[in-house]
């Protein structure tokens, strides 16, 4: 046969072998951008006789609004995306060369998990791919898209990224859904045991997407955000002198977050895990900031998971040099016995170890209150904070205001306790006492806000 006839034939088979995958691959990349690797890879399963067309994954480089990309994808046309020792091969290569050229990983994941009949060979393949994935963490931003069932092994990838996105039909789990559902004496489906919603409290869920476009466009925001790939200060046309007049009647975290930063230029991460944790990643003023928003309803109470994502989230900060901002409506450590026997106080401890990673500028705004460990953990200068600003009408003490109560007028006991508390709160909680100690750098009105944050940004960056 003419060597160029063979050379079509073979391509049509391995196009062939893959043609979802690439659609998919298309719809994250920028048009003709992307160059496969390793494209006419093939190893057989002994098990089941069958060949495993370009190693049942599909990788190469490309672009994402220009900014260069590599994507590593799961084929799950070639046995189900089953894992093999060279299906872990391709997928390291493809890491190496990540790590070489300085250039962010796009894992799409869709695998029933290990392809039978290898044994422990396979499992060799899997700690040399996760070991690298570890390795690039903190140097290369990884991302992972859940592309459909994602189990065994393989979740470790998405555990290792930076930033996970599931698709409507995304499914992650250690093991079989189906497997653990039974262990546990029930009978649910898959998306109830490694769903989006399902994964509340494990801090792998960056983001629900509801198509490949929105995973490019929010890959494309957030390499826009990182110094490393675009530049921390840009001129974007944003107002540095905006006020806010709506913030001086109601100041929440959803109002907080869309009058601070800049329009159009910020994602939230991790909504679905600790949603009283807000983690903010955009531009204020043009410059980028990672912010995390503590508050609800209520101040919020501390416990290990919402500690655990701000520890992901500031580690984040600290790898790419972003300067951090930390909006406080929080109190002391969650007041119940769940909590008490918890990693919390660990996580906290953790917590503190990693600002002193933070080596940009490092700012607290008190725009709730700020209690006891709230204020020590999430505001204190002590703490690495460079500045602390507090709202007029924030709260700082080191009690709330019942409890405060409670010590502070012991002896009035026939007293109404909400006048107590009220009174406490007057004479105790207004932030002026932390001021006239040098603690906070100035009290002020909600409305001005943005541009406090911009003055100190530009004063402090590094």
């Amino acid at each position: 046969m003419d060597k160029l006839n063979l050379l079509r034939a073979r391509r049509q088979e391995v196009l062939a072998a893959g043609s979802a995958i690439r659609k998919t691959i298309a719809g994250l990349v920028d048009g003709d951008s992307f160059v496969e690797l390793s494209g006419f890879s093939f190893s057989k399963n002994d098990f089941y006789g069958e060949e495993a067309a370009g190693e049942g994954v599909v990788t190469g480089f490309a672009t994402i609004e220009g900014n260069p990309v590599y994507v590593a994808a799961q084929n799950f046309d070639v046995l189900s995306g089953g894992v093999s020792k060279e299906n872990c091969a391709k997928l390291l290569r493809c890491l190496e060369l990540a790590e070489k050229n300085s250039t962010p990983v796009v894992y799409i994941l869709n695998s029933l998990g290990v392809q039978i009949g290898e044994g422990v060979t396979v499992l060799e393949g899997l700690a040399q791919l996760l070991s690298k994935a570890a390795k690039l963490h903190g140097v290369v931003p990884q991302f992972a898209v859940i592309n459909g069932e994602v189990y065994g092994q393989t979740a470790l990838l998405a555990a290792c990224a930076d930033f996970t996105f599931f698709m409507k039909e995304g499914v992650l789990a250690a093991d079989s859904p189906l497997v653990l559902s039974a262990k546990s004496g029930k009978n649910l489906a898959k998306e109830a045991v490694g769903g989006s919603k399902a994964l509340d409290k494990t801090n792998l869920v960056s983001f629900e997407a509801e198509d490949i476009a929105q995973v490019r466009a929010t890959v494309s925001k957030i390499l826009g955000i990182l110094p490393e790939y675009s530049a921390l200060v840009v001129e974007n046309g944003a107002d540095l002198n905006l006020a806010f007049p709506k913030l001086n009647e109601k100041c929440d975290a959803d109002t907080l977050i869309a009058s601070v930063f800049d329009k159009d230029s910020y994602v939230e991460v991790g909504k679905n895990c600790s949603p009283e944790v807000h983690c903010v990643l955009g531009r204020v003023g043009g410059i980028s900031v990672a912010a995390v928003v503590t508050g609800g309803e209520t101040p919020v109470s501390l416990n290990e998971n919402n500690v655990a994502k701000m520890i992901s989230f500031a580690e984040f900060a600290s790898y790419y040099g972003l300067p951090y901002v930390s909006f406080v409506d929080a109190q002391g450590v969650q007041s119940d016995l769940s909590a008490q026997n918890s990693l919390v106080l660990k996580n906290i401890f953790k917590l503190l170890e990693t600002y002193d990673l933070l080596d940009n500028a490092k700012i607290s705004v008190v725009y709730g209150s700020a209690i006891g460990l709230g204020y020590t953990l999430l505001a204190a200068k002590s703490a690495g904070f460079d500045y602390c600003y507090a709202f007029a009408n924030a709260k700082i003490a080191l009690f709330d205001s019942e409890k405060g109560a409670e010590i502070e007028f012991a002896g009035e006991k026939k007293a109404d306790k909400a006048k107590l508390a009220a009174r406490y709160a007057d004479e105790n909680s207004d932030p002026i006492h932390a001021a006239k100690n040098g603690y906070v750098d100035n009290i002020i009105e909600p409305q001005f806000v943005r541009q406090y944050l911009v003055a100190s940004l530009q004063m402090l960056l590094k």
